[in-house]
């Protein structure tokens, strides 16, 4: 609890000193606090210029932290989020410190500087880097350094949008990627704590200020509804776009990567010139778009201009999150369909702004996937319950289509086109890339369904795994027993305990035997005594996986050894 209180201090602070980096830099490089809402201004300090002095801020921003990356912590460069992923799945949620100056400092100057990304991404890892770095100081085990990294995370979201909720659910949901009790009460406090140290000197405010939202309508419901379908399709475009992008600055750029943000700043230049309200992060020009105040055709221009400039950004190698130009890509398109109905059905449409909230949460879950986070900042934007129920459809179902079109994340496929897979075996790991095939056990004996409770808690606490398969009167797999369901089974009242194992059979997760030994290993941690392995055509059980199965992955001879020794169990009368 203490430690969560200091890590979420340590991100509130660090979210100050970053957004006031990036106001500094921004009025120094561009002579506005915020050149997204100058409409194409000059630059008051060198206003002989014009409105061309934005093709040569983002070389001079390139050549500042260009080579401050190049040389310190080049995982500072993008969006920060998949290497905080990585470091917890992966690395023993180790981060450098030197990540937490190199990431505010260049960001700050990516932003400053016209980049069009965001300051989400950033501050996780910077709010990541300082819980880490704690939690070695006090040597913690693993399982509280990913709780203390999720802390940092929680209290980065949380002061830079003040959002205190957002930051608990992000954490937990793209992070750790788990809920429990425990990260819940961690993350609390230390969001919790980041939020009052932000809003003692941001206000309380949100970042956004946004206009009562109502469903007027129930035809509204279809109409959100199909915009949360279109806004996920959305979403995987943008990862698409983004990472097709970067494979394009990939192919193009030949020199050192010190100077490839400098060089590539021309380009981020022209965009900017042709479309000023991409420069920086953009939120004025988001908020507009969610008060209706743009027209139809210039909503689109900005969602596709969106798209490349932050695209682009990334791909020379500025350092930025994409959490913010999802929100604006999702603004903007949600207004523009808002419009488009409002034309088509004046009486029953309702207010564009409710259209380009929504799309806001569905554009986001669709390239993350993360819906509760999505649910939850929005709520905190607004504090409209009444927008929630259409909110929460339009993105579960932008969530569902994201998921029929692609298997990774905006977060994930960054990773993944690295070779690395966050569920898959690590590389040089002694144990995970092994096929659960060759360290599975021979299949205890199962218990028919209709065995009642009595004698089947009996054949339980005589098994080596306190749990067994259940099969039905056909031979037919219905699932697994364990000696714990059936304990508590025997505990409750007579009238309402079950009267048979098949009564307390649950099927686990689906585990084959072709799979890599790692896929199963998540599952495998969170069953009691063990899991069955299926054949991957009939998906009947083949074999057992353990946890001591697993182990004895450290020395394949010995796993043939005691896989053939192993009998199977007698079969009950």
């Amino acid at each position: 609890m203490v430690i969560a209180v200091i890590v979420g201090a340590g991100a509130g602070g660090g979210a100050i000193v970053f957004r006031m980096c990036i106001k500094t830099f921004t009025h120094l490089l561009s002579g506005h606090d915020d050149y997204a809402a100058a409409g194409g201004s000059a630059n008051p300090h060198v206003p002989w210029l014009g409105p061309f002095f934005v093709l040569i801020v983002p070389i001079i921003g390139g050549l500042l932290y260009g080579p401050l990356v190049n040389r310190f912590a080049k995982e500072a460069r993008g969006h920060g989020v998949p290497e905080v992923m990585l470091a917890v799945a992966q690395k023993g949620s180790r981060i450098s410190p030197k990540v937490a100056v190199v990431k505010t400092i260049a960001s700050a100057l990516t932003i400053g500087s016209g980049g069009s990304v965001g300051r989400e991404g950033p501050i996780v890892q910077i709010g990541a880097a300082l819980g880490s770095t704690l939690g070695r100081l006090v040597k913690l085990t693993e399982d509280r350094m990913k709780l203390v990294v999720a802390c940092g995370a929680a209290g980065g979201i949380a002061a830079t949008f003040n959002a205190p909720l957002a930051g608990v659910f992000f954490a937990m949901e793209l992070i750790l990627g788990t809920f429990s009790a425990e990260a819940f009460g961690a993350t609390v406090l230390a969001s919790v704590t980041a939020s009052v140290i932000g809003r003692a000197k941001f206000g309380n405010a949100a970042f956004l200020t946004l206009p009562d939202f109502h469903v007027d309508h129930l035809v509204q419901y279809a109409l959100f509804a199909l915009l949360g379908v279109l806004a996920g399709a959305l979403g995987v475009g943008f990862m698409r776009v983004l990472y097709a992008i970067e494979d394009l600055c990939d192919w193009a750029y030949r020199g050192p990567e010190w100077l490839r943000p400098a060089a590539g700043g021309l380009l981020l230049g022209l965009v900017l010139l042709a479309l000023p309200e991409m420069y920086g992060v953009g939120y004025p020009v988001l908020q507009n778009a969610t008060e209706g105040k743009y027209a139809i055709g210039f909503l689109l221009l900005l969602v596709v201009g969106k798209m490349i400039a932050t695209s682009l950004t990334i791909g020379i190698g500025g350092s930025g999150g994409v959490f913010a130009p999802g929100l604006f890509i999702g603004a903007c398109f949600g207004a523009a369909f808002g419009a488009v109905v409002h034309d088509v059905m004046p009486g029953s449409g309702g207010a564009v702004g409710a259209y380009a909230l929504v799309g806001m949460g569905a554009v986001f879950s669709g390239s993350a996937r993360a819906p509760i986070t999505a649910v939850v900042i929005l709520f905190e934007l607004t504090g409209e319950y009444s927008i929630i129920l259409p909110m929460m459809l339009a993105i579960v179902l932008a969530t569902v289509v994201s998921k029929l079109m692609t298997g990774d994340t905006i977060y994930t496929l960054k990773l993944r086109r690295r070779g690395i897979d966050l569920g898959g075996p690590v590389a040089g790991a002694p144990i995970g890339g092994q096929l659960v095939s060759s360290v599975m056990e021979p299949l205890p004996a199962p218990l028919s369904a209709s065995t009642p409770l009595a004698d089947a808690a009996d054949l339980l606490s005589l098994s080596d795994h306190g749990a067994l398969p259940v099969h039905d009167e056909r031979d037919g797999y219905r699932g697994v027993v364990t000696a714990q369901a059936a304990a508590e089974a025997l505990a409750e009242q007579p009238d309402g305990a079950p009267a048979t194992a098949g009564d307390l059979a649950q099927l686990p997760a689906r585990i084959t035997a072709d799979q890599p030994l790692a896929a199963a290993l998540h599952h495998l941690v969170s069953a009691s005594g063990g899991v069955p392995v299926l054949d991957t055509e009939t998906d009947q059980p083949v074999g057992w996986l353990s946890h001591q199965g697993a182990l004895r992955a450290l020395h394949p001879g010995t796993a043939r050894v005691a896989a053939a020794r192993t009998q199977p169990e007698p079969v009950s009368a």
